[in-house]
């Protein structure tokens, strides 16, 4: 049973990483965006900063939203899998 508790928390391990790739892709982009704001602010502008930040969250809450749809889509397929799984008859 520990083996297959070790197989598959490897397993999960990496398709949480490969689903939560674009987000580490994304990482760097933000904080360059953090960098702006910062900086616009101790400018005095605001303006076109704030609309850039805006659309990147926006951005991020779509890519979000796709990570869990397809995390709701993989459960379903898989508890569908698991409820269709024949029963084994009893033994003698």
């Amino acid at each position: 049973m520990n083996r297959i508790r070790t197989q598959l928390a490897a397993q999960l391990t990496l398709l949480l990483a490969a689903l939560l790739l674009p987000l580490q892709f994304a990482a760097p982009l933000v904080q360059r965006r953090i960098g702006r704001v910062r900086a616009a602010r101790q400018g005095g502008d605001r303006g076109a900063i704030s609309i850039e930040l805006a659309l990147a969250i926006v951005a991020l809450v779509i890519v979000a939203i796709g990570v869990v749809a397809a995390l709701r889509v993989l459960g379903k397929n898989v508890t569908d899998q698991v409820t269709q799984l024949p029963t084994a008859p009893p033994s003698p």
